[in-house]
């Protein structure tokens, strides 16, 4: 037993001098060779002779292979020069029997290439039990020594048979994002995902509208009708292909109404009728299951018509007296009444004549009964016209009288329909609701209130209970305001926030002779050491903020569990930036960090950073970057893009990002063109100096973000600096010119500058990447007498073919006359930390009930999307796809826009126009106000 142990032992253990056994033999005949040529006289073969002194190099390594079901694979090795090539394997030297081996000359070079093949079974992988994959390498000899190829692993083929997540079917309305989700079966190598659409490949290149590219889910930006259909996961790698259920896509049309029609006649010819119109639900027509148009396909109201009266003639009047032609005539009148209102008039004639003499008057020897001149026939035609001539005047004359004494009898005017309507107070504000025609109403004056600060308009009960106690205000602009009966009085101040929202946002736009009491000046700010707050946050959530710097944090409810308190912190580096400009890139924002790093959030949080670009897509390419533990900076995602790891929504001054866990982020951006521009804040700021006759003027060009302005302010009030003016925004391009500071029209009898001074000039790449160290132009002014207390000139900074601008410097250099410029709102460093409900602008209640709303799915399609479309969130929907409820993510994201101003009517109009939501309008005191929120403190243990 132990021999044969030792045996084969011995047998293994022979294997690794085998390669060298074999090399022995082949250099001893070689050398005997060489050493017979020599004796005889004969040259060595050119092949030998010209052996070459290099190191073996391989031309084909083994690579990468994968045994596709019991099919053994091959691994081939090529090298130049070599005299001999053998695989190891797995640490072990492959039997030189299990070499195939092929040699051959390169005819350019004259060097020996030899290619050696082995074979791998699966066998052989399956017992192979090792830390790693099974390896095979190449070990290739010449005159100089060995060379090693690449490691080459081999594996087992693999891919199981059910996928890990099916695709699922869905309605989705027309124009409305399509997100379907497959992860494919686990196998080796990973498999490949292709989408297939009736049985047919979906090229995603061909079409922009489609996206397969987010970990293999497929994302149809907007549905069309020609999207229904369906679809199938196919997965593939080397050795099967899986295909997973299908599900079933349904892009649906909702119905819409055509156009009203003309109103019809008044169906009463005399009183009270109706009158109706009609539209049809083809505008368009409900298609693929879609939802029929909602309200009411006839509208009618009534209508009265004034009945007509027929008339009716008077008596006939006295016959006259006998004429010579022996007649006597009578008339009347159809005054008895006249024709009203369309009404018939009177039948027969209007007068009549006779013979006067009984037949016994002779004309031509004829009675006169008898005989009918045509002189007597054309005298009563005369009488008859006339007649009737005035009689049509007069009743002409009679209607008109009677129109205008019923006119200004009237309060209400001739479009009074029913003074019954007068009682009624209500007005529907819901668009999507159509009004109730069938009962008239009549308004003496307009809907828009004349002073919209003291009047509201009262609606019916409300139609939509969970928002039924949203409160809304019609103004004479038609803007709609949102209120709360829950709101705190907190929310009862409009904050304006860190800075205001205009041109210039880092200070207070505020004229030196117009001082408000809100506002702090230069001594009340706080010193470097202070730009870092810290607060402890719970399940109830909260708001973190910077104190005028434009940072703040929010978090929201229930991002933390119950029963758990976190110190939460939040910092600005004021120091020399740890994230280096890489090429063209520039840094655009404070770095600000969050923490603590190992805090978990169930729900993004909300982080805010002001930034100083101008933005626009076509100049900027700007990203969003975090620090590693490291120390090194990797980009989170572009701004631009679409992600579902992290939500960037770029403003004008500041990006609010939904993110999942702490640390230090900043933004920079890439200039795509020349056009690209930095917004630069620039201040002057006096001092005086060591010399009494002497005046410090000091420019300042900082980026536009509240922070770096604040460590301006912090540095001149260290060295008595004074701000003379309020500072302006400079667009400074990209397009690598200058900048240009000049001091202008100083008083030439009492001020004065040293020569050539008055102009200094910074170099383009100074101020591009200035975010460290404040960029500022010192200037020297000299008085020629004590007496001279007032200075006033202009300081003119501008870009060569760029922006510029001018501040009016204007000021008295004794303290004590000076007046002081404002800057700073100040209710932002009244609050950093602030907790609970106080801390949102929309009560917690209320919010639910928008969320229980908007995240509930039906036959019309998921809401959130025509929320957040409201909101101005047009891009990256598929992030809030992902999470469990996306209107609460869209909430909060609203709530980080709006911290400063709580602008809760943009909030109204959008739910108002979504046609979710019917407004019930209260009158709501002050007084119930304060005690529902107390209530709801109460019950959250407040």
């Amino acid at each position: 037993m132990g021999r044969a142990a030792a045996a084969s032992g011995g047998a293994e253990g022979a294997r690794w001098w085998l390669p060298w056994l074999g090399l022995c033999f082949w250099a001893a005949g070689a050398a005997a060779a060489a050493a017979r040529g020599a004796d005889n006289g004969e040259a060595l073969p050119e092949s030998i002779s010209s052996a070459p002194s290099t190191l073996p190099h391989f031309i084909d390594e083994p690579g990468d292979a994968y045994i596709i079901k019991s099919n053994p694979i091959a691994l081939r090795c090529k090298a130049r020069p070599a005299m001999q090539i053998f695989f190891k394997c797995n640490g072990e030297w492959v039997h030189q029997n299990e070499h195939i081996s092929e040699e051959s000359l390169d005819e350019s070079s004259g060097l020996k290439v030899r290619e050696v093949f082995i074979n791998v079974t699966r066998q052989q992988v399956e017992d192979f039990h090792g830390p790693e994959d099974y390896w095979c390498q190449c070990v290739a000899w010449s005159h100089l020594g060995t060379s090693k190829s690449r490691k080459a692993s081999v594996r087992i083929a693999y891919l199981r048979k059910n996928f890990e997540q099916d695709p699922q079917g869905r309605e989705v309305p027309i124009e409305g994002m399509i997100v379907l989700h497959c992860r494919p079966p686990e196998g080796v190598p990973a498999a490949e995902v292709e989408w297939l659409k009736n049985e047919e490949p979906i090229k995603s290149e061909q079409d922009e509208n489609i996206d397969t590219r987010a970990d293999h889910n497929l994302i149809i930006r907007q549905a069309r009708l020609s999207d229904s259909g369906n679809y199938t996961c196919m997965a593939t790698n080397v050795v099967a292909k899986r295909r997973s259920l299908s599900a079933t896509v349904v892009v649906y049309v909702n119905g819409g109404w055509s156009s009203w029609t003309e109103w019809s006649a008044c169906s009463a010819r005399c009183g009270r009728g109706w009158q109706k119109r009609s539209r049809t639900c083809t505008n368009p027509a409900p298609l693929n299951g879609g939802a029929f148009c909602e309200g009411m396909s006839v509208q009618k109201v009534t209508c009265t018509s004034l009945c007509p009266v027929d008339g009716s003639w008077e008596v006939w009047s006295e016959w006259s007296v006998c004429s010579p032609e022996c007649e006597h005539l009578r008339i009347r009148e159809c005054t008895a009444p006249p024709p009203r209102n369309g009404g018939k008039f009177c039948e027969g004639l209007s007068q009549e004549s006779e013979n006067c003499t009984d037949g016994l008057c002779i004309l031509d020897k004829k009675p006169l009964h008898e005989i009918k001149p045509q002189s007597i026939e054309n005298a009563s035609d005369i009488a008859l016209y006339s007649g009737l001539g005035a009689a049509v005047v007069a009743v002409a004359v009679l209607v008109i009288g009677v129109t205008l004494y019923r006119r200004s009898q009237s309060d209400y005017g001739v479009d009074v329909i029913d003074s019954s309507a007068l009682t009624g107070n209500s007005l529907l504000l819901n668009p999507s609701m159509q009004p109730d025609l069938t009962v008239s109403r009549t308004y003496s004056g307009p809907i828009c209130l004349q002073d919209p600060l003291d009047k509201e308009l009262m609606t019916e009960s409300s139609l939509f209970n969970p928002l039924s106690d949203i409160k809304v205000k019609v103004q004479s602009s038609f803007m709609v305001s949102l209120g709360v009966s829950e709101r705190p009085d907190y929310h009862g101040k409009n904050h304006s926030g860190t800075f205001p929202h205009g041109n210039n946002r880092g200070f207070s736009t505020v004229h030196p002779r117009s001082k408000t009491p809100y506002l702090q000046n230069l001594s009340s700010l706080p010193t470097r050491t202070e730009l870092r707050t810290t607060g402890v946050f719970g399940h109830l959530g909260g708001r973190l903020v910077m104190p005028n710097t434009g940072v703040s944090l929010l978090i929201p409810h229930g991002a933390i569990p119950e029963e758990k308190s976190w110190e939460i912190y939040m910092s600005i580096n004021q120091g020399e930036p740890s994230l280096q400009s890489d090429g063209s890139e520039v840094l655009l924002s404070p770095e600000v960090t969050c923490g603590p790093p190992d805090m978990m959030v169930t729900t993004p949080f909300a982080l805010t950073i002001p930034h100083c670009a101008d933005v626009s897509s076509e100049h900027w390419n700007i990203h969003l970057k975090k620090r590693t533990q490291q120390g090194t900076w990797e980009e989170v995602m572009s701004v631009e893009d679409e992600s579902t790891s992290c939500y960037c929504l770029l403003d004008p001054f500041a990006c609010h990002v939904l993110l999942d866990s702490f640390g230090t982020y900043a933004l920079t951006g890439e200039p795509i063109t020349d056009c690209a521009v930095k917004q630069l804040k620039v201040a002057v700021f006096g001092c005086m100096s060591c010399n009494s006759l002497d005046y410090n003027l000091r420019v300042y060009c900082v980026d536009n973000t509240p922070c770096a302005f604040q460590e301006v302010v912090s540095d001149e009030r260290h060295q008595g600096g004074q701000l003379l003016e309020e500072p302006k925004l400079l667009h400074f391009k990209g397009n690598t010119f200058s900048l240009q500071i000049s001091v202008l029209d100083i008083p030439p009898f009492l001020w004065r500058i040293k020569p050539f001074t008055a102009c200094q000039e910074v170099p383009f790449s100074r101020v591009w990447c200035s975010n460290w160290q404040p960029l500022h132009c010192a200037f020297s002014l000299e008085r020629y007498t004590p007496t001279t207390t007032q200075l006033s000139c202009k300081i003119c900074i501008r870009q060569l073919k760029g922006h510029e601008q001018i501040l009016q410097v204007q000021t008295s250099i004794l303290e004590s006359e000076r007046e002081t410029i404002t800057f700073f709102a100040q209710e932002d460093s009244t609050f950093p930390a602030q907790t609970g409900p106080r801390a949102f602008k929309i009560p917690y209640s209320i919010r639910q009930r928008i969320c229980a709303t908007f995240d509930t799915p039906n036959a019309k399609g998921k809401d959130w999307q025509m929320l957040a479309q409201k909101n101005s969130i047009n891009r990256n929907l598929s992030y809030f796809a992902t999470q469990s409820s996306p209107s609460a993510v869209i909430l909060n994201l609203w709530e980080a826009r709006h911290q400063h101003d709580g602008d809760l009517d943009s909030l109204a109009c959008a739910l108002e126009e979504i046609g979710r939501t019917h407004t019930k309008l209260s009158n709501i005191t002050e007084s119930q106000l304060d005690e529902t929120d107390f209530n709801y403190s109460r019950q959250n243990g407040l």
